[in-house]
């Protein structure tokens, strides 16, 4: 998949998700094997762009590119200034967020609320294309609602504006992340437009990527929460595509780097205090559905420095490798 000068290594590409994207989260994804990572939603609002979260999201010291940074707002000449400036500081790729469900964002006709303003649509992208020298993507759902699905009629929006890229996720605004997402809507914008075209929405096991690429004949996709405490799952899906057949799992002693590894950057990069705060999930996401893992997980929450993190999580996971190479699940992973 080429957007604008970048070519993506592969098909898959990690969803922007707010407080999980960041960077520490986005090299280890491209390290396991992502073609490309979108950054958390960066505001518009250049009153937020000094401010301590802010600095940090727009932190890219050391990321493999191409870099995309998510932009969001409903002022066509805020998200153009918003775009300048994350161009500025580092971002190869700019993404305008008009697929977000969430009341906070939606209320201030932000993200997926956007779609039901297709003049306003077509004046925000206008500008932000207008405003970069890098590429803009965009990320949209299928509608606001299941009666009104006009994700085709902003695909081509998109398309016209300049859009070098399209992401969809299955599902309309109205939905939020509940039911199952549909690929028809997306097999149908790929038939209309020109532009790659990423389908996103449910997509969590090598088999389903599968399905979704050949189903709707999209470029790639978007993997958000599945790659939660799952990193390692880029690289087998990649192998399942190259070769038909699963890598086996990753061994107890491998997990154990991985989480060691990606806990050590989470300090570095958020300092102890809110390191601790911010990894508390990423543990649990990691050993969820884990023998033992439920009082592990309620243990880890009390503690509050990285010192006891770190040896609890040591003591957890090597009770794990004295009894089994590779990892078992006991518990119902999509609970």
């Amino acid at each position: 998949m080429q957007i604008g000068s970048h070519k993506i290594k592969n098909k898959l590409v990690v969803a922007p998700m707010a407080g999980v994207t960041d960077r520490p989260f986005r090299q280890l994804c491209k390290q396991m094997g992502a073609g490309m990572a979108v950054s958390e939603m960066v505001a518009s609002n250049s009153l937020l762009w000094g401010s301590e979260k802010t600095r940090r999201r727009a932190n890219h010291d050391g990321e493999v590119d191409p870099i995309s940074v998510q932009i969001a707002g409903a002022d066509p000449q805020m998200l153009a200034d918003a775009a300048r400036h994350n161009v500025d500081n580092g971002a190869q790729i700019i993404d305008i967020n008009m697929g977000c469900p969430a009341k906070k964002v939606c209320n201030v006709m932000a993200g997926s609320a956007l779609l039901k303003d297709e003049p306003l649509v077509a004046r925000i992208l206008g500008a932000v294309v207008n405003a970069v020298d890098v590429p803009v993507t965009l990320k949209i759902r299928t509608g606001w609602d299941r009666d009104n699905k006009n994700a085709v009629t902003v695909a081509k929006i998109a398309e016209k504006s300049g859009v070098q890229a399209l992401a969809i996720h299955g599902r309309t605004r109205a939905c939020g992340f509940s039911g199952e997402a549909e690929y028809d809507t997306i097999a149908e914008v790929k038939s209309e437009i020109n532009i790659p075209v990423i389908a996103n929405g449910d997509i969590a096991t090598p088999e389903q990527v599968k399905h979704v690429l050949d189903y709707t004949k999209a470029d790639a996709v978007m993997i958000g929460r599945a790659a939660q405490g799952r990193p390692w799952m880029f690289r087998e899906i990649n192998h399942y595509l190259d070769t038909g057949e699963h890598l086996p799992p990753p061994e107890v002693r491998e997990i154990h780097r991985v989480l060691l590894a990606h806990l050590h950057d989470l300090y570095g990069f958020y300092g102890e205090q809110r390191g601790v705060r911010v990894a508390r999930k990423h543990i649990s996401w990691y050993s969820k559905g884990l023998a033992g893992s439920a009082a592990f997980r309620h243990a880890m929450n009390q503690l509050e420095t990285c010192q006891e993190q770190l040896a609890a999580v040591d003591a957890f996971f090597n009770e794990l490798a004295d009894r089994s190479r590779h990892l078992i699940y006991c518990e119902d992973l999509a609970a």
